[in-house]
């Protein structure tokens, strides 16, 4: 069984807490991560390029294994990284021992009070269409109320219409747009990449 068979053999058991299972199952020996990559995401290291984040704050949602935070902080950004899964949590914490970056169990649909705007910099990588469909709209606005500053969001896009099967459900047109309707002046700059790729940056002054 591949590791995307087990991600939505896990995810249609239990649709919201699927992550720990898989996690768990993982630890364990039974379960493949499909996203557990030996390198941060390719699009981020782009997109970072010549960036000094010293003196800045930044957040990673859904970090998994925490290669996107741990790159994050070799750039020198103080880094808080939250994933819903406490083994995941704990498995990262063990990975990396001497960390800076601040792991912490949190739920994106339900975030400590005290996140709120509190980040210079937010990347959202693939979390959002790891989740129901249901549950995107939610997702999307806690996204953007962590937000202070600078969001990344990079995803896989599709077309409107109904939605594929899933685990994952790629963002359409008017979710990827959702991200930087909370209200605030804005500016948005994203491209999609041939292979389906969305890398989406929006800044509030």
């Amino acid at each position: 069984m591949s590791a995307d068979d087990d991600a939505r053999r896990l995810q249609t058991a239990n649709p919201t807490g699927w992550f720990e299972d898989l996690y768990a199952e993982a630890e364990a020996g039974k379960a493949s991560v499909p996203w557990d990559q030996p390198h941060p995401q390719p699009h981020l290291v782009e997109w970072t390029s010549g960036t000094d984040g010293a003196g800045r704050r930044a957040l990673v949602v859904g970090c998994g294994y925490g290669r996107d935070a741990e790159f994050l902080a070799s750039l020198g950004y103080d880094v808080v990284a939250f994933d819903i899964s406490p083994t995941g949590i704990a498995t990262v914490r063990a990975r990396y021992p001497e960390s800076k970056v601040e792991y912490v169990v949190a739920d994106l649909l339900d975030p400590p009070a005290e996140w709120h705007h509190a980040f210079d910099l937010v990347v959202e990588n693939m979390t959002v269409q790891a989740l129901p469909v249901d549950l995107h709209a939610r997702a999307i606005e806690r996204v953007a109320w962590l937000t202070g500053s600078t969001l990344l969001v990079l995803a896989v896009a599709r077309d409107e219409g109904p939605a594929p099967d899933g685990p994952p459900w790629p963002l359409t047109p008017s979710e990827i747009e959702a991200f930087a309707c909370d209200g605030r002046p804005r500016a948005r700059s994203g491209a999609i990449t041939p292979g389906g790729w969305l890398s989406s940056c929006v800044n509030w002054p």
